[in-house]
């Protein structure tokens, strides 16, 4: 049987984000799952209808305040985000009895933060980013696999599907294509739970203002909060 988490501090802080990386980082040392960074991610499209997905959260900025996802610019929720630059994210950690909401505007990372990010993966990983059309129509799974092989074949690369040989390949050159890279969900509104086994759940929200400056910034208001009933 799992302990029953800690209840949210009486005195709530003045700064939901440290906590909330404080919970994944713990998440993190735990183990909790075998992805504890994921995240369902709700964006909404031009047409109004929400769609969600589960992404993998690279990095939370305590402050100034900011997670930070990557993915296909071009696929579905890059373009739901072109059209409306508000998001919505969830984590739930069931073992550990804890929840983390966070909603804000989302900016695409300065390139040279998704060109050291990209540079860090896998070679098979990078050629995968450029051999896939994220969301679009595919005839079957063998044309995935020859427009995989045709990136490979653009780069000089060995083929990604043979079995690894432990070999980095250093030697290779594969840029960060200009349709991938990050996003910066800045934290408007944080909403902390925590799990009680009679459903009197302890729940915290923090919102504050964001005002744009520049392209991938904003000038943070101060954060003001309130616990709210289950």
């Amino acid at each position: 049987m799992h302990r029953p988490p800690p209840m949210l501090p009486e005195h709530l802080p003045a700064d939901p984000m440290p906590l909330s990386d404080a919970w994944l980082r713990q998440a993190w040392d735990e183990q909790v799952q075998p992805n504890p960074n994921a995240m369902t991610l709700a964006t909404v499209g031009a047409d109004g209808r929400p769609s969600a997905r589960i992404m993998l959260c690279k990095e939370i900025v305590p402050d100034p305040g900011y997670l930070v996802f990557y993915t296909n610019y071009e696929s579905r929720k890059g373009q739901q985000l072109a059209a409306h630059a508000w998001a919505a994210v969830v984590f739930h950690w069931d073992t550990l009895g804890r929840q983390v909401r966070i909603e804000g505007p989302v900016v695409q990372s300065p390139a040279s933060e998704s060109d050291d990010y990209f540079a860090s993966r896998p070679w098979q990983s990078r050629i995968g980013a450029w051999a896939s059309q994220q969301s679009r129509p595919l005839g079957s799974r063998q044309g995935l696999i020859g427009q995989l092989h045709a990136a490979a074949q653009r780069f000089g690369a060995p083929d990604p599907l043979a079995p690894p040989d432990g070999d980095q390949h250093p030697e290779l050159n594969i840029p960060r294509p200009p349709h991938w890279g990050g996003n910066r969900l800045w934290a408007a509104s944080v909403e902390l739970w925590v799990a009680d086994p009679f459903r009197l759940h302890d729940r915290a929200r923090w919102t504050r203002e964001l005002v744009p400056a520049g392209a991938a910034h904003f000038q943070c208001r101060p954060w003001q909060h309130q616990r709210l009933q289950p």
